[in-house]
């Protein structure tokens, strides 16, 4: 199973792409996106455990192996203000919640000290929960979204003060 950061990054270069559909296979699971429209936070990912079955390549598949475009950074703005924060974006559409059940604490809280495999929250989506990791060694300052709302694509969750 791939991880979610490994996962993130697939749809980051998907999203910065110009192709249409994308299809990966590894160790057993499948990752299939399909942006719909011009709009890339309507993709659709499906990940399913199941044998590979070998697919030929098409050389229509090669420009996105050798993908060299430079990226543009998305929110200038937001950047100058915290240069020195690290975002934790949701990987996905769901609904973020802050702990694993109602009774039990929140993953983290302003203050929090994370390291990079910490999980900081779960987000649901189609009933299935996804632990969110803190991809980087810091210190939570700012929860930036209320257990139970919805969150989209490339939102930012946390602000984290990297070490």
């Amino acid at each position: 199973m791939l991880k979610i950061q490994e996962i993130r990054e697939i749809i980051r270069l998907v999203d910065q792409s110009s192709i249409e559909e994308f299809m990966y296979e590894h160790e057993g699971s499948k990752i299939k996106l399909k942006k719909k429209g011009a709009l890339a936070a309507q993709q659709k990912v499906v990940i399913q455990e199941q044998p590979v079955q070998q697919i030929p390549a098409q050389p229509s598949a090669q420009p996105v192996v050798q993908q060299n475009e430079p990226q543009q950074p998305v929110h200038t703005e937001e950047k100058k203000e915290d240069s020195n924060l690290h975002k934790i974006t949701s990987p996905m559409v769901g609904t973020f919640y802050n702990s694993s059940s109602p009774e039990a604490g929140p993953y983290v809280q302003t203050g929090t000290k994370v390291k990079q495999d910490s999980v900081v929250c779960i987000v649901e989506a189609m009933k299935l929960f996804n632990e969110i990791e803190a991809e980087v060694t810091g210190e939570i300052v700012e929860i930036l979204v209320e257990n139970g709302q919805l969150v989209e694509y490339g939102q930012p969750l946390f602000l984290v003060k990297p070490e």
